[in-house]
Protein backbone atom coordinates (compact mmCIF):
# COMPACT_ATOMS: atom_id res chain seq x y z
CA UNK A 1 0.00 0.00 0.00
CA UNK A 2 2.49 2.28 0.79
CA UNK A 3 4.41 1.76 -2.66
CA UNK A 4 1.75 2.20 -4.71
CA UNK A 5 1.08 5.58 -2.58
CA UNK A 6 4.27 6.70 -3.25
CA UNK A 7 3.49 5.75 -7.30
CA UNK A 8 0.51 7.70 -7.11
CA UNK A 9 2.55 10.59 -5.87
CA UNK A 10 5.26 10.57 -8.39
CA UNK A 11 2.42 10.43 -10.84
CA UNK A 12 1.02 13.40 -9.45
CA UNK A 13 4.11 15.40 -9.53
CA UNK A 14 5.43 14.54 -13.08
CA UNK A 15 1.77 15.59 -13.92
CA UNK A 16 1.93 18.92 -12.11
CA UNK A 17 5.69 19.49 -13.31
CA UNK A 18 4.57 18.64 -16.70
CA UNK A 19 1.98 21.01 -16.76
CA UNK A 20 4.74 24.02 -15.42
CA UNK A 21 6.49 23.44 -17.88
CA UNK A 22 4.03 23.81 -20.76
CA UNK A 23 3.34 27.31 -18.93
CA UNK A 24 6.03 29.94 -20.91
CA UNK A 25 5.23 32.47 -18.42
CA UNK A 26 6.07 30.50 -15.29
CA UNK A 27 9.45 28.78 -17.24
CA UNK A 28 10.17 32.38 -17.99
CA UNK A 29 10.00 33.64 -14.10
CA UNK A 30 11.59 30.43 -13.12
CA UNK A 31 14.63 30.76 -15.29
CA UNK A 32 14.89 34.58 -14.50
CA UNK A 33 14.72 33.23 -10.45
CA UNK A 34 16.99 30.46 -10.84
CA UNK A 35 19.87 33.00 -13.15
CA UNK A 36 19.29 35.61 -10.17
CA UNK A 37 20.41 33.21 -7.66
CA UNK A 38 23.42 31.78 -9.20
CA UNK A 39 24.28 35.05 -9.91
CA UNK A 40 23.87 36.08 -6.29
CA UNK A 41 25.63 32.47 -5.21
CA UNK A 42 28.60 33.23 -7.21
CA UNK A 43 28.48 36.94 -6.70
CA UNK A 44 32.74 36.65 -5.45
CA UNK A 45 33.05 35.12 -8.72
CA UNK A 46 31.30 36.51 -11.04
CA UNK A 47 31.00 39.93 -9.94
CA UNK A 48 34.09 41.94 -11.21
CA UNK A 49 34.61 44.45 -8.18
CA UNK A 50 33.76 43.90 -4.33
CA UNK A 51 30.32 45.85 -3.43
CA UNK A 52 32.50 48.12 -1.26
CA UNK A 53 35.41 48.74 -3.48
CA UNK A 54 35.90 52.26 -3.84
CA UNK A 55 37.57 54.61 -6.37
CA UNK A 56 37.60 57.99 -6.17
CA UNK A 57 39.18 58.90 -9.41
CA UNK A 58 36.71 57.19 -11.69
CA UNK A 59 33.21 58.47 -9.56
CA UNK A 60 30.02 58.62 -12.00
CA UNK A 61 31.58 57.28 -14.31
CA UNK A 62 30.04 56.31 -17.52
CA UNK A 63 29.44 52.33 -18.80
CA UNK A 64 32.59 51.22 -20.07
CA UNK A 65 34.63 48.18 -20.54
CA UNK A 66 35.93 48.60 -16.86
CA UNK A 67 32.56 49.26 -15.48
CA UNK A 68 30.00 47.55 -17.39
CA UNK A 69 27.19 49.65 -15.70
CA UNK A 70 29.43 52.63 -14.46
CA UNK A 71 30.14 53.75 -11.01
CA UNK A 72 28.00 56.01 -8.21
CA UNK A 73 29.40 58.80 -6.22
CA UNK A 74 32.44 56.68 -4.39
CA UNK A 75 33.66 54.93 -7.91
CA UNK A 76 31.65 52.09 -6.54
CA UNK A 77 30.95 49.71 -9.62
CA UNK A 78 27.23 49.44 -9.71
CA UNK A 79 27.14 45.75 -11.68
CA UNK A 80 28.81 44.35 -9.09
CA UNK A 81 26.83 46.19 -6.40
CA UNK A 82 23.66 44.52 -8.13
CA UNK A 83 24.81 41.13 -8.07
CA UNK A 84 26.06 41.19 -4.26
CA UNK A 85 22.86 43.06 -3.39
CA UNK A 86 20.72 40.06 -5.10
CA UNK A 87 22.09 38.21 -2.47
CA UNK A 88 21.25 40.63 0.19
CA UNK A 89 17.20 41.11 -1.58
CA UNK A 90 16.81 37.30 -1.73
CA UNK A 91 17.70 36.38 2.21
CA UNK A 92 15.03 39.06 3.02
CA UNK A 93 12.69 37.85 0.44
CA UNK A 94 12.95 33.87 1.46
CA UNK A 95 13.53 34.18 4.98
CA UNK A 96 10.84 36.55 6.33
CA UNK A 97 8.08 34.61 3.94
CA UNK A 98 9.93 31.16 5.72
CA UNK A 99 9.28 33.22 9.08
CA UNK A 100 5.48 33.80 7.81
CA UNK A 101 4.87 30.82 6.26
CA UNK A 102 5.69 28.19 8.84
CA UNK A 103 4.22 30.46 12.19
CA UNK A 104 1.06 30.85 9.72
CA UNK A 105 1.04 27.15 8.84
CA UNK A 106 1.05 26.06 12.61
CA UNK A 107 -1.78 29.10 13.30
CA UNK A 108 -3.94 27.77 10.56
CA UNK A 109 -3.89 24.25 10.82
CA UNK A 110 -4.60 24.21 15.08
CA UNK A 111 -7.64 26.80 14.02
CA UNK A 112 -8.57 24.54 10.63
CA UNK A 113 -8.23 21.09 12.25
CA UNK A 114 -9.87 21.59 16.08
CA UNK A 115 -12.54 24.48 14.93
CA UNK A 116 -14.62 25.66 17.77
CA UNK A 117 -13.36 27.76 20.70
CA UNK A 118 -9.84 27.55 19.61
CA UNK A 119 -10.65 28.65 15.80
CA UNK A 120 -12.77 31.72 17.15
CA UNK A 121 -10.07 32.63 19.41
CA UNK A 122 -7.20 32.63 16.57
CA UNK A 123 -9.35 33.99 14.00
CA UNK A 124 -10.23 37.06 16.18
CA UNK A 125 -6.81 37.71 17.10
CA UNK A 126 -6.11 37.75 13.73
CA UNK A 127 -8.83 40.15 12.40
CA UNK A 128 -7.20 42.68 15.13
CA UNK A 129 -3.80 41.87 13.62
CA UNK A 130 -4.95 42.21 10.56
CA UNK A 131 -7.05 45.46 10.88
CA UNK A 132 -3.30 47.35 10.88
CA UNK A 133 -1.92 47.62 6.93
CA UNK A 134 0.66 45.60 6.67
CA UNK A 135 3.19 47.77 5.32
CA UNK A 136 2.50 50.17 8.02
CA UNK A 137 2.79 47.00 10.67
CA UNK A 138 6.53 46.62 9.03
CA UNK A 139 7.32 50.04 9.28
CA UNK A 140 6.41 50.28 13.67
CA UNK A 141 8.03 47.01 13.81
CA UNK A 142 11.10 47.70 12.12
CA UNK A 143 11.21 51.21 13.83
CA UNK A 144 10.80 49.91 16.90
CA UNK A 145 13.67 46.60 16.23
CA UNK A 146 15.97 49.56 14.55
CA UNK A 147 17.08 49.37 11.39
CA UNK A 148 18.98 46.37 9.94
CA UNK A 149 18.29 43.26 7.62
CA UNK A 150 17.58 41.05 10.08
CA UNK A 151 15.30 43.57 11.85
CA UNK A 152 13.29 43.72 8.26
CA UNK A 153 13.27 40.50 7.82
CA UNK A 154 11.30 39.96 11.17
CA UNK A 155 9.65 42.68 10.52
CA UNK A 156 7.98 41.93 7.70
CA UNK A 157 7.67 37.95 8.25
CA UNK A 158 5.90 39.01 11.44
CA UNK A 159 3.22 41.61 9.74
CA UNK A 160 2.11 39.03 6.83
CA UNK A 161 1.48 35.59 9.08
CA UNK A 162 -2.86 36.25 9.38
CA UNK A 163 -2.60 35.70 4.96
CA UNK A 164 -1.14 32.06 5.72
CA UNK A 165 -3.07 31.22 8.69
CA UNK A 166 -6.05 31.69 7.30
CA UNK A 167 -5.16 30.07 4.05
CA UNK A 168 -4.33 26.95 5.07
CA UNK A 169 -6.95 27.41 7.72
CA UNK A 170 -9.53 27.15 4.79
CA UNK A 171 -8.10 24.78 2.94
CA UNK A 172 -7.91 22.12 5.99
CA UNK A 173 -11.30 22.99 6.89
CA UNK A 174 -12.30 21.65 2.73
CA UNK A 175 -9.75 18.60 3.81
CA UNK A 176 -10.80 17.15 7.15
CA UNK A 177 -13.80 15.94 6.44
CA UNK A 178 -12.56 13.65 4.02
CA UNK A 179 -12.73 9.61 4.51
CA UNK A 180 -9.22 9.34 4.80
CA UNK A 181 -9.52 11.86 8.00
CA UNK A 182 -11.89 9.82 9.51
CA UNK A 183 -10.10 6.76 8.82
CA UNK A 184 -7.05 7.99 10.36
CA UNK A 185 -8.94 8.95 13.08
CA UNK A 186 -11.16 5.53 13.66
CA UNK A 187 -7.73 3.97 14.22
CA UNK A 188 -6.95 6.42 17.15
CA UNK A 189 -3.91 8.41 15.18
CA UNK A 190 -2.50 11.11 17.16
CA UNK A 191 -3.74 14.10 15.85
CA UNK A 192 0.09 15.47 15.16
CA UNK A 193 0.37 12.40 12.99
CA UNK A 194 -2.94 13.36 11.44
CA UNK A 195 -2.48 17.20 10.49
CA UNK A 196 1.21 16.29 9.47
CA UNK A 197 0.60 13.39 7.64
CA UNK A 198 -2.74 13.35 6.22
CA UNK A 199 -4.15 16.94 6.19
CA UNK A 200 -1.10 19.07 5.61
CA UNK A 201 0.25 16.98 2.23
CA UNK A 202 -3.44 17.66 0.81
CA UNK A 203 -4.20 21.43 1.89
CA UNK A 204 -0.68 22.72 0.84
CA UNK A 205 -1.15 23.40 -2.84
CA UNK A 206 -2.56 27.10 -2.19
CA UNK A 207 0.25 28.12 -0.22
CA UNK A 208 3.06 26.77 -1.98
CA UNK A 209 1.58 29.24 -4.69
CA UNK A 210 0.92 31.93 -1.67
CA UNK A 211 4.60 31.11 -0.62
CA UNK A 212 5.85 31.68 -4.51
CA UNK A 213 4.35 34.79 -5.08
CA UNK A 214 4.90 36.64 -1.71
CA UNK A 215 8.70 36.53 -2.18
CA UNK A 216 8.38 38.82 -4.94
CA UNK A 217 6.27 41.04 -2.35
CA UNK A 218 8.72 40.53 0.85
CA UNK A 219 11.62 41.60 -1.48
CA UNK A 220 9.45 45.04 -2.76
CA UNK A 221 8.48 45.68 0.88
CA UNK A 222 12.28 45.18 1.74
CA UNK A 223 12.96 47.83 -0.77
CA UNK A 224 10.59 50.15 0.59
CA UNK A 225 11.94 49.90 4.70
CA UNK A 226 15.26 50.86 3.01
CA UNK A 227 14.09 53.36 0.67
CA UNK A 228 12.42 55.17 4.14
CA UNK A 229 16.14 54.42 6.05
CA UNK A 230 14.59 51.51 7.86
CA UNK A 231 15.87 48.31 6.01
CA UNK A 232 19.63 47.75 4.76
CA UNK A 233 21.99 50.22 5.85
CA UNK A 234 25.08 51.54 3.72
CA UNK A 235 27.55 50.02 2.57
CA UNK A 236 25.18 46.91 2.15
CA UNK A 237 24.54 46.58 -1.76
CA UNK A 238 20.90 45.70 -0.95
CA UNK A 239 18.52 47.26 -3.91
CA UNK A 240 16.25 49.09 -2.21
CA UNK A 241 19.59 50.90 -0.48
CA UNK A 242 20.89 51.63 -3.42
CA UNK A 243 17.91 53.65 -4.69
CA UNK A 244 17.92 55.38 -1.72
CA UNK A 245 22.18 56.41 -2.32
CA UNK A 246 20.86 57.72 -5.75
CA UNK A 247 17.71 58.86 -5.65
CA UNK A 248 19.50 62.86 -4.66
CA UNK A 249 21.71 62.38 -7.69
CA UNK A 250 18.91 60.70 -10.75
CA UNK A 251 18.77 64.09 -12.28
CA UNK A 252 21.94 63.94 -13.58
CA UNK A 253 22.84 60.42 -13.43
CA UNK A 254 19.63 58.71 -13.80
CA UNK A 255 21.17 54.96 -13.87
CA UNK A 256 21.80 55.49 -10.43
CA UNK A 257 18.27 54.63 -9.68
CA UNK A 258 17.37 52.89 -12.80
CA UNK A 259 19.43 49.97 -12.92
CA UNK A 260 18.64 48.99 -8.91
CA UNK A 261 14.98 49.32 -10.16
CA UNK A 262 15.26 47.07 -12.72
CA UNK A 263 16.55 44.57 -10.76
CA UNK A 264 13.21 45.36 -8.16
CA UNK A 265 10.64 45.03 -10.94
CA UNK A 266 11.96 41.71 -12.82
CA UNK A 267 12.72 39.85 -10.13
CA UNK A 268 8.90 40.64 -8.40
CA UNK A 269 7.60 40.36 -11.51
CA UNK A 270 9.26 36.57 -12.00
CA UNK A 271 8.08 35.22 -8.86
CA UNK A 272 4.86 36.47 -9.92
CA UNK A 273 4.72 34.90 -13.16
CA UNK A 274 5.86 31.58 -11.26
CA UNK A 275 3.21 32.01 -9.06
CA UNK A 276 0.60 32.28 -11.60
CA UNK A 277 1.95 28.92 -13.23
CA UNK A 278 2.65 26.86 -9.84
CA UNK A 279 -1.48 28.00 -9.28
CA UNK A 280 -2.72 26.52 -12.76
CA UNK A 281 -0.25 23.73 -12.57
CA UNK A 282 -1.20 22.36 -9.34
CA UNK A 283 -5.34 23.15 -10.35
CA UNK A 284 -5.57 23.27 -13.50
CA UNK A 285 -9.72 23.99 -12.99
CA UNK A 286 -8.48 27.66 -12.07
CA UNK A 287 -7.60 28.52 -15.09
CA UNK A 288 -10.66 28.16 -16.44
Amino acid sequence: MTVNRRKRHKSQLKEILGRLSRNRLAMAGLIIILLIGILSLLAPIVAPYNFAEQNLKATYAAPSKAHLLGTDKLGRDIFSRLIYGARQSLKIGILSVGLASTLGTIFGSIAGYYGGKMDNILMRILDIYQSIPGMLLSIALAASLGPGINNAILAIGISTIPAYARIIRASIMTVREKEFIEAAIAINASDYHIITKHVLPNSISPLIVEITMNIGNSILAAATLSFIGLGAQPPSPEWGAMLVEGRNYMRDYGYLVIYPGICIMTSVLSFNMLGDGLRDALDPRLKN
